[in-house]
């Protein structure tokens, strides 16, 4: 897991096995798998809530990765609602928002996964991963 500096291109969505965990299923961490969309192989990403990731904000401030609109085109967020705008203005399911770099395993294709963990209502404590896409550096 890694973050991302430079400017990048979404190329395609890769399948994730399961993206939503909640309570008991989060434990320590939760264990995110989508498979390359080159090679086929199956990737695993450990998340640890509180340690894992980087603020989703690092990408579209300035614009410097994604704009607000491509990560919003590809649905990798949505815009927040009022009454939480603590957490940022684009988010996943309204909690604080945060993102990882990593490579296939294989082929070494780059991915950027978009997640989000808080706790949604009293007792019930959340991580949505939104998605995981293949992308391309912008030269």
């Amino acid at each position: 897991m890694h973050s991302i500096s430079k400017k990048i291109k979404i190329l395609q969505q890769a399948v994730v096995e399961k993206s939503s965990f909640i309570n008991e299923e989060i434990g320590r961490s939760a264990q995110i798998r989508f498979s390359c969309c080159n090679c086929g192989q199956e990737n695993v990403v450990k998340i640890t809530p509180y340690e894992s990731g980087f603020p989703v904000f690092q990408l579209y401030n300035n614009d410097l990765v994604l704009s607000k609109n491509e990560l919003l085109s590809h649905k990798m967020i949505t815009e927040t609602q009022k009454n939480v705008l603590h957490f940022g203005e684009l988010t996943v399911n309204n909690l604080p928002t945060l993102y990882f770099g990593a490579h296939c395993i294989s082929c070494d294709a780059k991915y950027i996964g978009v997640f989000s963990y808080g706790e949604k209502q009293p007792g019930l404590t959340v991580l949505t991963v939104s998605g995981v896409w293949h992308y391309e550096e912008v030269i």
